[in-house]
């Protein structure tokens, strides 16, 4: 059994990958800014006013798991806005690379004092940070803080190897969620949040440090930067 952390775990695939891990009788601690009734049928650990992009809500995690020995960190939380040419739009920018990059590079600094040898840090990013994959322009913000927060995983992946923790760097895939869908209908994603957390959950179980702060598709594809 193991003692797992996952922040936005309030819905979609942070929901998901709580489910999961409590049914496999993981000790679960579920970070969120506000909870939901689904969260709350699950029994696990829910930690509320955890807003990751501010100083008190990352007061607030760490205080709630003072003396707890994690084993596996998840960085879920995250936003998506749409800035294209046309549409410029800075501040909603500034939003993405305080939620998206600094934030959970930032809790991960925060609770480095939880993490010992064998201890694991994952990173739910996407394929729209990879410079190499970018096809089709626009979505300025989310694609810059998913670039930084990749480049940032990396260098926590080289500095936490001589202590033995292992640094993941998942994209989830083209997910079915609310963020992707503003409607509220789960139109738009190719495949379920259930389906993508199982997919990441058996990548971080099977994560070593041969290959921390590599770049995976959920699927297992190694992604280009």
């Amino acid at each position: 059994m193991s003692t797992i952390v996952i922040t936005g775990a309030n819905r979609g695939i942070g929901l998901a990958m709580a489910q999961i891990c409590q049914q496999r009788g993981d000790t679960v601690y579920a970070l969120c800014r506000n909870s939901s009734a689904a969260l709350e049928a699950l029994n696990v650990n829910v930690v509320e006013q955890v807003d990751v992009s501010t100083d008190s809500g990352i007061d607030n995690a760490v205080a709630a798991l003072k003396g707890v020995n994690i084993h596996l960190l998840i960085n879920n939380a995250g936003i998506l806005r749409d800035e294209q040419l046309n549409n410029f739009n800075q501040s909603t920018i500034v939003e993405q690379f305080n939620v998206n990059a600094l934030a959970p590079i930032a809790l991960s600094h925060a609770l480095l004092n939880n993490l010992s040898s064998g201890s694991k840090v994952a990173f739910i990013t996407s394929r729209m940070g990879s410079i190499t994959d970018n096809t089709s322009g626009g979505r300025y913000g989310y694609r810059m803080s998913k670039v930084a927060l990749n480049i940032a995983a990396v260098s926590l992946a080289r500095d936490l190897e001589a202590d033995n923790v292992c640094v993941g760097i998942y994209h989830p895939g083209y997910v079915q969620t609310e963020m992707v869908n503003s409607n509220g209908v789960l139109a738009n994603g190719d495949i379920s949040a259930e389906v993508a957390a199982q997919r990441l959950i058996a990548l971080m179980d099977n994560l070593t440090i041969k290959e921390s702060g590599v770049f995976k598709h959920s699927n297992g594809e190694t992604l280009p930067w």
